[in-house]
């Protein structure tokens, strides 16, 4: 993972430990220009972590993130 996305992954692990799902929404949307519908997958995607790590943040993040050339 790239450092920018480890980074982005531990300030949204900081929003999600605080249970402020609304900064998590405007960190998602503002800071990385997710579409709502993708905020809530990612979220949703993050809460079901066994391990919740920056790692495992970063990598939830890239795959959201990877735009679909077809």
């Amino acid at each position: 993972m790239s450092s920018t996305w480890q980074h982005q992954a531990r300030r949204l692990n900081q929003i999600i430990d605080s249970n402020n799902e609304t900064q998590a929404h405007i960190y998602l949307e503002r800071l990385l220009l997710f579409p709502v519908d993708i905020q809530d997958k990612i979220i949703e995607d993050i809460s079901r972590l066994t391990h919740c790590n920056s790692d495992a943040i970063a990598s939830i993040l890239g795959h959201y993130s990877i735009v679909d050339l077809k």
